[in-house]
């Protein structure tokens, strides 16, 4: 309802001609997508510098943001909305994050995603809203979860069934994705956003299935669920089903979104190297399934944050092996890079990626060597990393190029 009465209000004071209409940057071509993510921690940066937390200091704050990512060539942000369980938007499903609000429940006087669609599409950016969609918190005590949030009020229920619903493992609370159930909360929470706010895509990151060990992944976690299921008992291995649990809630979210609005993408970012995703010990995604099809996502956009120069995974390698997995693909393909490791030669696997590492050109090096190999677009970890050398240089050849 805010979503169409927000439309409306916009259409008369264009027809008023007492608003000149905005065309985001991004909606002009599809392949020209220069993305930065923007994550939970950057809005503790906001709680930590603002004065008050009010509608007109978030204001003021994202209104800053937004001209940032604009002098470094961006023309998208992806806005992290819901890191564990929680929501950095008005929700009548999660409750507030304590990221936004100091404690998780805790409401604010002002609606934090309104503001950053508003201001983004002011100044010409697309807006993305990215979720996690699995991932309740990052400690295992319910009792700091809010009373409202449905991991505590599942936790707290009586039936065993609805228990099962939230799952702990090694130090961290996890929707069980197993569970009908949970599915069905996340893409209720997509829908939520879609709704509502003029978002022009929502995104999820690689935060899937936790990572097992090879004497515990049919062991622990959802086993149980896996045990009881028909998909065993028709001799399905435990790696396929999971991997069947992820594609019904991707496919899930991808169905709802196009019924509500198919203007709206849908783009899910993994973990950049292929082997990884492929193993039965983690993650659980089946990301050919998802390139070979357009009933998943409209993007894919690997996390790729490794030097030319990594001992076993070089940017360029990995690029390729994407590229040639989208060849053929109505999915288009962007690139993650890493941001967040200039200047820190430390995280270099060889002495030649420590040298990339310390030096102010990698990140335009990748960026041209994306656009070399015909992907679509570029994503950069993170906001908090923009006015480091590294991202000035890739800003002068976004603004040269594009």
């Amino acid at each position: 309802m805010k979503k169409r009465v927000t439309a409306v209000l916009l259409a008369l004071l264009m027809v008023c001609g007492m608003l000149a209409p905005v065309k985001t940057e991004a909606a002009a071509s599809a392949d020209d997508y220069r993305a930065v993510w923007f994550s939970y921690y950057d809005y503790e940066s906001y709680l930590k510098s603002a004065g008050s937390n009010n509608a007109s200091a978030f204001t003021s704050f994202f209104r800053k943001v937004v001209s940032k990512c604009k002098t470094r060539g961006m023309n998208r942000i992806i806005v992290q909305v819901r890191p564990t369980g929680d929501a950095i938007y008005d929700s009548d499903i999660f409750p507030t994050s304590a990221y936004i609000s100091g404690k998780q429940g805790r409401d604010v006087s002002y609606d934090p995603l309104s503001i950053m669609v508003e201001e983004a599409h002011r100044q010409g950016l697309a807006i993305e809203a990215w979720i996690n969609p699995y991932r309740v918190s990052f400690n295992t005590s319910y009792s700091q979860l809010s009373k409202e949030n449905p991991a505590r009020k599942w936790h707290e229920s009586g039936n065993a069934s609805e228990r099962r619903n939230v799952l702990s493992y090694n130090g961290q609370l996890y929707y069980n994705p197993s569970k009908p159930e949970v599915r069905q909360l996340i893409i209720d929470g997509v829908e939520e956003i879609v709704r509502n706010y003029d978002v022009d895509g929502i995104h999820m990151d690689d935060y899937f299935y936790p990572s097992f060990s090879s004497s515990n992944y049919n062991k622990t976690f959802d086993a149980q669920e896996y045990n009881a299921s028909a998909e065993k008992k028709n001799g399905m291995s435990i790696k396929k089903y999971r991997r069947k649990q992820v594609n019904k809630l991707v496919k899930g979210i991808k169905s709802a979104i196009d019924a509500i609005d198919s203007d709206v993408v849908f783009g899910v970012s993994p973990a950049g190297n292929i082997d990884s995703l492929n193993s039965k010990y983690s993650y659980y995604v089946n990301i050919k399934k998802w390139t070979n099809s357009t009933k998943f996502v409209d993007y894919i956009a690997p996390q790729i944050y490794w030097g030319f120069s990594h001992k076993t995974a070089k940017f360029d390698k990995m690029v390729d092996r994407w590229s040639s997995m989208v060849d053929q693909s109505k999915v288009k393909l962007y690139i993650g890079i890493p941001a967040y490791k200039m200047a820190q030669p430390s995280n270099g696997t060889t002495k030649a990626e420590k040298k990339e590492l310390k030096g102010k050109t990698l990140l335009r090096k990748m960026a041209k060597y994306v656009n070399k190999k015909n992907a679509n677009g570029i994503i950069v970890f993170d906001y908090a990393d923009l006015d480091k050398a590294a991202c000035k240089k890739l800003a002068k050849y976004l603004k040269k190029t594009y």
